[in-house]
């Protein structure tokens, strides 16, 4: 059967009557649509609220004209419209608004601020080459508290869009498409991670049999009838894991065949990677996927202590008096020391002593061993014990707001720890380690981590693992920054913390 498409030329069609052939464009779903018109409003709103208010505190209503070389009659008043289209403009050509970035990760914050950083260096280099001379304070100001408002206002939506999401609603409805392992993992993980945007539908798999996976409703399929069945879905996004039936040639078929306005994803075989370290380079044709190996040296390196000495020593400063009043209730609430040290095993394996407020009574170590044993934890290399009866009053609420952490700021200080990075554990603990868990130690231990914002003692060792393993290779100090920021809202909620 013939069909053709907007140029004229004919296609031949093998296999499935009836599978209409489009020409793909990007058109996103009714749900994206209305969300990107909600940012984009939002964009304009916070853009007009910081020129204005620059304008008005630098110029007020006077009629100010910007001074150049040759007289060219304009006041701030128009530079300040001006501003508000090229920023908008900025934000459109970076991409910022990409309804596949949205509500996802760093990367729509990341083109917000470089379209920004871009912009006023772009009017700064012009000024300086037209010997223009604007106001370096409007745009002082202008820089950051626009940029500011921006941020808030995203994240604002991003917080409103993942709760819809976790409703079931503004996300791409999903296809997969694979070998039924691959389909089993794809779904398990989109399904932990709801405010990314996808949920899966349905799946067709190349082996096994027709039924449920883990609740998604699956079907058996051939590389004849692929097209056939997902004609038959209500899906917009087509992801493709790895499967033997599924070569380049049916991949390059989908996307001929796919509606216009669908996506249709490819899930490479790589798991714990961070986007950044992925970069996809055609060579002859040929989509290569380069990722880049883990960095523990150099500048990195340097910035992340450097990070570590400043956030610490501020830290202490401001905790001093909280400091105090912890210190007077731990000794009025029970004979012993104020702080608690332990060995713990730090970088590369190497033993380092930690310093927590005491929260249990004298001699709690000597009881571990019963208390594992009796809750069944013993052989786990994440010695955690629930309702544990050695923690003394105060050290219950101390440990309920993570206030017993806090004197590890020393260890942070001297460098035995960072601020952020995987848990240090005692040496029994990593006794217990297998060859990838022993990938912990390539980092310094932090004071919080990717586990503990993402459900803390309430994660399974495997998960708690998997989700160390991750900053391990992929940690950066934008991360830290974003991790301590989670650490906080984690902290107030106190869930997962005995």
């Amino acid at each position: 059967m013939t069909h053709t498409i907007d140029r004229g030329y004919p296609w031949q069609i093998a296999g499935t009557p009836g599978l209409q052939l489009h020409r793909a464009r990007s058109r996103p779903t009714e749900w994206a649509l209305t969300f990107l018109r909600v940012v984009t409003v939002t964009d304009i709103v916070m853009v007009i609220v910081a020129t204005a208010s620059t304008h008005l505190l630098w110029f007020g209503f006077q009629h100010v004209l910007v001074a150049a070389p040759v007289e060219l009659g304009i006041d701030y008043l128009f530079f300040s419209g001006f501003l508000v289209i090229a920023w908008m403009i900025a934000l459109s050509a970076s991409g910022s608004r990409d309804t596949r970035i949205l509500g996802t990760d760093s990367t729509e914050y990341r083109r917000v601020v470089n379209s920004t950083a871009l912009l006023f260096g772009a009017i700064g280099v012009v000024a300086a080459m037209t010997q223009t001379d604007i106001a370096r304070g409007y745009l002082i100001t202008a820089f950051p508290f626009g940029l500011a408002l921006l941020l808030l206002s995203r994240w604002t939506l991003r917080r409103w869009l993942h709760v819809r999401r976790r409703r079931g609603e503004f996300s791409f409805r999903v296809v997969i498409i694979g070998n039924t392992e691959g389909v089993r993992e794809l779904a398990a993980s989109l399904a932990v991670r709801p405010d990314a945007g996808y949920r899966v539908v349905g799946a067709l798999v190349t082996d096994g049999a027709t039924g449920t996976l883990d609740g998604v409703p699956v079907t058996r399929v051939t590389r004849d009838t692929i097209f056939a069945r997902l004609a038959e879905s209500h899906q917009d996004t087509v992801i493709v894991v790895g499967s033997d039936e599924l070569d380049a040639d049916a991949i390059n078929e989908l996307s001929w065949r796919l509606d216009a306005g669908h996506q249709l994803v490819v899930a490479p075989q790589l798991v714990g990677v961070a986007g950044s370290r992925i970069h996809t380079r055609p060579v002859a044709g040929l989509p290569l996927i380069h990722v880049e190996t883990p960095s523990y040296d150099g500048p990195k390196r340097f910035a992340k202590r450097a990070f570590d000495i400043v956030g610490s020593a501020l830290l202490l400063v401001a905790l001093a008096p909280l400091f105090l009043v912890t210190a007077v209730l731990i000794k009025l609430a029970s004979p012993g020391p104020v702080f608690y040290r332990q060995e713990r095993i730090g970088l590369s394996g190497e033993p380092f002593h930690i310093l927590k407020f005491r929260s249990m009574v004298m001699n709690a170590d000597a009881h571990l061993a019963a208390l594992l044993a009796e809750q069944g934890n013993g052989d786990t290399p994440l010695f955690k014990v629930k309702h544990d009866p050695r923690i003394t009053p105060i050290g219950r609420f101390i440990r309920r707001y993570s206030i017993d952490e806090l004197p590890q700021l020393f260890n942070v200080f001297i460098g035995h720890m960072s601020l952020v990075g995987p848990r240090p554990q005692v040496d029994g603990e990593v006794r217990l380690y297998d060859s990838k868990a022993s990938r912990r130690l390539a980092v310094k231990p932090g004071m919080s981590g990717l586990w503990q914002v993402s459900g803390r003692s309430n994660l399974s060792w495997e998960d708690s693992i998997r989700l160390d393993l991750y900053y391990v290779e992929n940690w950066s100090v934008t991360s830290d920054l974003v991790i301590l920021l989670r650490t906080a809202r984690a902290v107030f909620a106190h869930d997962g913390a005995y």
